[in-house]
């Protein structure tokens, strides 16, 4: 019997980055090379194939360390891991697992949170799954587990933190046609920023040829909060000028401790159209029953990790 080719698969490529496929082709791709403060998902493509966010901002160069979907927080024991004017890093450490199937595929990696003395003060633990949806839509389920070095670490009360997303020129309220939308119905930033909701939707226009021509359509990114995480529902810092985040510690801070890691999960959703509430709502509840993903010991050969779903 032929091979037959798994739907979903993570294909690592050079100069560290790894692409996360669905049917042959790309959904998003992961960035962990040195060169940057920080890893990073550039692109996340909607259903058109087009690039559903971007790297930095269009008119701000000093907001250049806004790189698409990326994990960081502004206050970590006093110092910066937000901006890229700091000497503290985010360092990608070993892959853990890559793991094809088709129902999803997932990626597992481990990164060091270092000071700006160059010390390792926290190790994060990352999952990553995606999946198909219907109509060539994305989902990426996105899981961290954040475990102290040593000494216990604060996330410290801040807007900025811990998974951001810079959506696209067109996809944004003011460069584009962009609409901001969250569970509670509210709609733009001055009725959503900072109030709280169970996910957030930022959808506008991507350029997509048809009959030759390249005229706009609307997709967009449904951001989800899990009902587990420690903030939910998270408070929100959304822009109109095109960027996103579930504020983990916007009221207070959050200690860390070594015999308590802190785990938050995410999801992401690439759909086209505009958010139809009917639709994020049932992803919502299934994303909140869903068990956490968690990293063993492997049992298959020639595997030293992998990934599977928590035992209810």
């Amino acid at each position: 019997m032929p091979y037959e080719f798994p739907l979903c698969q993570i294909v690592p490529l050079p100069d560290n980055q790894v692409s996360l496929q669905i049917d042959g082709v790309e959904r998003t791709r992961w960035h962990f090379d040195a060169r940057y403060p920080r890893p990073f998902f550039y692109p996340f493509n909607g259903p058109s194939g087009e690039t559903l966010t971007r790297m930095g901002h269009p008119g701000a160069p000093n907001h250049d360390h806004h790189r698409s979907v990326w994990w960081a927080h502004a206050k970590v024991d006093g110092e910066n891991y937000w901006g890229d004017e700091t000497k503290t890093r985010i360092r990608q450490t070993q892959w853990l697992a890559y793991d094809n199937g088709d129902a999803e595929a997932i990626m597992a990696t481990r990164a060091g949170w270092f000071n700006a003395a160059g010390k390792e003060i926290l190790e994060q633990e990352m999952i990553a799954s995606v999946r198909p949806a219907p109509e060539g839509e994305t989902i990426l389920e996105l899981q961290s587990t954040f475990t102290p070095i040593d000494k216990p670490v604060t996330f410290e009360q801040s807007n900025f933190g811990v998974l951001a997303v810079r959506v696209a020129h067109g996809v944004a309220a003011y460069w584009g046609d962009g609409k901001i939308t969250s569970s509670e119905g509210t709609e733009g930033e001055p009725q959503i920023f900072g109030q709280s909701a169970a996910w957030m939707d930022y959808s506008g226009a991507v350029p997509r040829r048809v009959k030759g021509k390249r005229v706009a359509v609307t997709e967009g990114i449904t951001y989800f909060d899990h009902a587990k995480n420690p903030s939910y529902p998270s408070h929100w810092h959304v822009r109109e000028d095109g960027w996103m985040g579930a504020s983990l510690c916007r009221h207070e801070a959050i200690v860390i401790k070594k015999e308590k890691p802190l785990r938050v999960r995410y999801l992401l959703h690439a759909h086209s159209g505009a958010v139809n509430p009917a639709i994020t709502g049932r992803i919502a509840a299934l994303f909140d029953a869903s068990p956490a993903f968690e990293i063993a010991k492997a049992k298959r050969r020639h595997r030293h990790f992998e990934v599977r779903r928590e035992k209810a």
